[in-house]
């Protein structure tokens, strides 16, 4: 069964709300403003962006996927149909050509995907090659609104939550998750609260807009 979907600001200021009474520690993150409703498209084209923006800088792969849009790559069929040396020309590394392709040959069935419930749907995505976890859940959070997911593995998240908590050090992937647990139902919340605080402290976007 898929959970509660953010759909508006409705949605996250319910959210925040939840958060604030949940975790005062939260505060200075969700006094910083609105939080950002981030709802990307559904789709291959908004997978391909995940593993576009895999260790790169958001700048970085703002760039490349401009190129991939003027050379027509955004089109599952067009991907699948092209080289990895085409791929590379317009932007890719080659492990990223390579993953592009085999997302674009495995003809998801986005709709389905769209009725899977949360872990099911992170596991369905991992099992290709180039979506770990956190492509996965980025596209859960984002492109499908789930209200409960988050993104531990994502070292902007990390760093906020080392910031905003006063810890000596950034948590480990395993230790956020773990301390995440105590931000259900509304994780993506936190996660939303935890980027602004991120962009606040640091004069930069931890994930595009």
């Amino acid at each position: 069964m898929v959970g509660r979907i953010i759909r508006g600001e409705q949605d996250l200021l319910e959210g925040a709300a939840w958060l604030a009474e949940a975790e005062p520690r939260f505060a200075p993150a969700l006094a910083l403003g609105p939080l950002p409703l981030r709802r990307w498209p559904e789709g291959f084209a908004a997978l391909l962006d995940a593993i576009i923006g895999q260790q790169v800088s958001t700048a970085s792969a703002a760039a490349i996927r401009v190129r991939m849009e003027a050379a027509g790559f955004l089109d599952e069929a067009r991907v699948a149909a092209a080289s990895e040396e085409e791929l590379r020309a317009a932007g890719l590394s080659r492990q990223k050509a390579r993953y592009a392709a085999a997302l674009a040959r495995a003809q998801l069935d986005y709709a389905a995907l769209a009725a899977t419930p949360d872990a099911e749907l992170v596991a369905r995505l991992v099992a290709l090659p180039g979506i770990g976890r956190w492509t996965a859940e980025i596209y859960a959070m984002f492109s499908l609104g789930r209200a409960d997911v988050f993104a531990p593995g994502d070292l902007a998240l990390q760093e906020a939550t080392r910031m905003l908590f006063g810890l000596e050090a950034r948590p480990s992937e395993k230790a956020l998750r773990a301390m995440a647990e105590a931000w259900s139902p509304w994780r993506s919340i936190a996660a939303r609260a935890l980027w602004a605080y991120y962009r606040a402290a640091k004069g930069r976007e931890g994930i595009r807009g």
